[in-house]
């Protein structure tokens, strides 16, 4: 077993002073049991905690460490910057660098404005498509996480699904009416709804490939009928690429899978591990933000120059580099082939599933397609497997609910050692 003393000590020091000892829920290791590890550093592939355990991780801080912990491209960006001051609130060169790549790297986003979280730019999103529609309702999907803010908390995934509270107290019912909700890949019910709220519906939002329910994929036409359902009825259709952008493609979830929304949101990676959102899209819609516009939105710390200095070092190197996802498909590719043939093995039946240096393994026999079907796995026994991957050296998302992530940092050595710990684990969960 593990010695985590320094841990269990800092997480009684926090919960006095922290609503229950996390600045984020599902840190909290609930739906896994048991208290959350302390990271004091990173390097690379590896995490280490507070009592000196050495970890193989496959969160990489929820998805933005897609080049591994402290590369030193975006270290020496950010130590260069510093020496300019930490914050300005005024304008400067690298929004304009960062604003110039990005709209070079995605296709569909002909302006960009940057904000400080994903959770700010699905909110701004979501009003510029009510004010430049004139429409009221936005429609979003079971277990697709949108951040925080209210319109995305009606049958939210990832922490809210943790934590068993799909819709949160504190969002008012107005707030929760203007919420539509359908199952992810169910173009059908979409339409119905569309039907239903004719000529109300400001936006559709989704994330094109949903890593907060775990990683669902979606079916064939779903995406391509969303595109020409928005386009029939006027409808804003956002593409939530918080955590896909940059990481399956150089432009995102959209440029894989070949379907252009009108807007996309943005975060994580283009921060480089600073916190970083933005939102974007065709140029007449982001010309009714203020101050070209009616619809407003500021922050004080929008355009940070440190952030904007790591997010640019780092969409540097991943345009600049023509092999990078063709490497971080291969090395996936070989920890789910692991996975699938240690199941095999085992004679155990669960569903696995994987899109570029995304994946998850969920305890479940079903085919896992919508967050009704996430539903079905066992939460119990993914937790026992988490712990016992743990203990291995193996840190993994503490939530069934969550996509795995793979950094280009993880080597053969670490791939080997993933999927021996992994068939080891899965010995040990089901007393094999």
């Amino acid at each position: 077993m593990l010695k985590t003393d320094q841990s269990q000590q800092l997480f009684q020091d926090a919960q006095e002073y922290i609503p229950g000892g996390v600045n984020s829920p599902v840190r909290a290791f609930k739906a896994v049991g048991g208290n959350p590890l302390f990271i004091k550093s990173a390097k690379g592939a590896y995490v280490e905690d507070a009592d000196g355990n050495r970890y193989v991780e496959l969160i990489n801080s929820w998805g933005p460490m897609i080049l591994g912990h402290a590369n030193p491209h975006i270290q020496s960006a950010v130590q260069e910057a510093i020496g300019n001051s930490l914050s300005f609130g005024a304008p400067t060169e690298r929004e304009v660098d960062i604003a110039r790549l990005i709209t070079s790297m995605v296709p569909s986003i002909d302006k960009v404005r940057m904000v400080n979280s994903g959770t700010e730019a699905t909110m701004s999103a979501a009003r510029l498509a009510r004010g430049y529609t004139g429409r009221e309702k936005i429609l979003k999907f079971s277990g697709c996480y949108h951040g925080h803010g209210d319109s995305f908390l009606i049958a939210a995934g990832s922490g809210a699904a943790t934590m068993g509270v799909p819709d949160s107290p504190g969002v008012t019912k107005g707030t929760a009416l203007d919420t539509l909700t359908a199952p992810f890949n169910d173009l059908e019910a979409v339409k119905e709804l569309v039907k239903a709220n004719k000529d109300n519906v400001a936006a559709i939002i989704l994330e094109p490939v949903a890593g907060n329910m775990g990683c669902v994929l979606p079916k064939e036409g779903f995406l391509e009928g969303l595109r020409q359902l928005c386009t029939d009825e006027g409808i804003v259709l956002i593409f939530d690429e918080v955590m896909t952008g940059f990481r399956l493609a150089p432009g995102g979830a959209q440029e894989l899978l070949g379907v252009e929304p009108d807007m996309t949101t943005l975060g994580k990676i283009i921060g480089g591990g600073m916190p970083v959102g933005a939102y974007g899209g065709r140029k007449e819609i982001m010309e009714f933000v203020s101050p070209m516009g009616p619809v407003y939105q500021a922050g004080t710390l929008s355009g940070n120059p440190i952030a904007m200095s790591a997010g640019l070092a780092m969409l540097n190197q991943l345009n600049g580099d023509s092999d990078l996802y063709e490497r971080l498909e291969r090395k996936t590719g070989r920890i789910v082939k692991g996975i699938r043939e240690n199941l095999q093995k085992l004679g155990l039946n669960y569903t696995t599933t994987h899109i570029g240096s995304m994946f998850c393994l969920f305890f479940t026999d079903q085919e896992v397609h919508n967050f009704e079907t996430a539903k079905t796995c066992d939460t119990a026994k993914f937790g026992k497997y988490f712990r016992a991957m743990l203990n291995r050296g193996i840190y993994l998302a503490p939530s069934q609910f969550e996509a795995l992530f793979v950094s280009d940092a993880l080597d053969d050595i670490e791939i080997e050692k993933i999927v021996r710990a992994n068939y080891e684990s899965l010995k040990e969960v089901e007393g094999l």
